[in-house]
């Protein structure tokens, strides 16, 4: 057999590049002979990213269309022709045996032009609402790997696969690591520890929210291990002088501290929701509303609809925050349900079953 070739594109934010990678990384434990090739968008940071991870990468001139007019819009043609030509001179040189998208701009114009070629393409999902470039490809795709139920409306039926999204193997065992974790991270082992993620970036409400309420958080009894992002850690880093606060900008052992955490609170990124149904801790998820399609307010509600976390959108919080966080901490009942609801939607697998995919394509 042939060497075989794979190109995976996705983008823009970790929410996609971390699933490409460990697919690649999936990919090579099954055939470490293969040759793998990433494709992104120039100025993104998957262009740092993926070198870490080991691979190799190639940049499109491409950006997402802005809501409003602006000259990034009147660019927008040029970018796509130029991203359309680059992709064909890719595909060409490259040969690949199939060609993988999660998502991001890049991925349009790649796995547009594999299928111009008829290479065989895999799309991978991760939210319930799916994007603009994702339901343009869809129509040409040969699978649909996602990770929620009920994307027919979408998608056509007929290549829909439930997988889930990949997930750091990680957090498959979080459990056993809490006196690990709590040690790790310096934590009182007496104390319960609510954990705030604001994703790789931060959320600037989620911070607001946390600045204002947090002696009402520590009045409640927990300790507070807050992750306000990169572009807030300038802000906020003062609150590490108060006692039973922790300020980070981002954190390097992700198992650790879930393995560590007794409550989360979080954005509804789709990896963020993967990792915290496998984890099992009871959430209320903040969903960010200046996404495209509000899609992190329908990650959230679907596992809130099967009673797996709570959910306050950004315009509740200052009526309804303390109250619904008061009765989280305080119902013994109501933590048990949430944790045994959310790990009920965990898809510990995903990355093994999308590869199980790619790998039919092959035959």
């Amino acid at each position: 057999m042939n060497k075989l070739k794979f190109i995976l594109s996705g983008g823009g934010t970790g929410g996609h590049i971390y699933p490409a990678v460990a697919i690649a990384n999936e990919l090579k434990l099954r055939f470490p002979d293969a040759e793998f090739l990433f494709v992104g968008a120039k100025d993104k940071m998957e262009m740092q990213k993926v070198p870490q991870a080991g691979y190799q990468i190639k940049g499109l001139w491409i950006a997402g269309l802005q809501r409003k007019l602006t000259f990034q819009n009147a660019m927008f043609p040029f970018k796509l022709i130029s991203s359309l030509w680059t992709s064909r001179q890719i595909i060409k040189s490259f040969k690949p045996d199939v060609v993988i998208g999660t998502g991001g701009f890049a991925s349009g114009p790649l796995l547009q032009m594999a299928n111009s070629f008829n290479i065989p393409t895999v799309i991978q999902e991760q939210n319930s609402y799916p994007g603009i470039t994702n339901k343009l490809l869809s129509k040409k795709a040969n699978a649909i790997c996602v990770a929620y139920e009920n994307l027919e409306r979408f998608f056509p039926k007929d290549k829909i696969v439930f997988t889930g999204n990949p997930v750091r193997q990680d957090l498959l065992d979080v459990d056993s690591k809490r006196a690990e974790g709590t040690a790790y991270f310096k934590l009182d082992a007496n104390k319960k520890t609510l954990l705030i993620l604001g994703g790789s970036l931060g959320a600037r409400r989620v911070n607001q929210l946390i600045a204002k309420e947090l002696d009402f958080l520590l009045v409640s009894g927990v300790q507070v291990f807050w992750q306000c992002g990169k572009l807030y850690f300038d802000e906020y880093q003062h609150f590490n002088e108060k006692e039973n606060v922790q300020v980070v900008a981002f954190i390097d052992r992700m198992d650790l501290i879930y393995a560590a955490a007794d409550f989360v609170i979080s954005r509804a990124g789709a990896s963020s929701v993967s990792e915290l149904c496998l984890v099992g801790k009871p959430t209320l998820f903040i969903p960010s509303p200046n996404v495209a399609e509000d899609h992190q307010t329908k990650n959230a509600k679907a596992i809130v609809d099967k009673k797996g976390a709570i959910l306050l959108k950004e315009s509740e919080l200052d009526e309804q925050f303390e109250t619904v966080f008061s009765d989280l901490i305080s119902n013994d009942d109501l933590q048990l349900i949430l944790s045994q609801n959310i790990k009920k939607l965990a898809k510990p697998n995903a990355t093994k079953d999308i590869v199980e995919e790619i790998i039919k394509l092959l035959q």
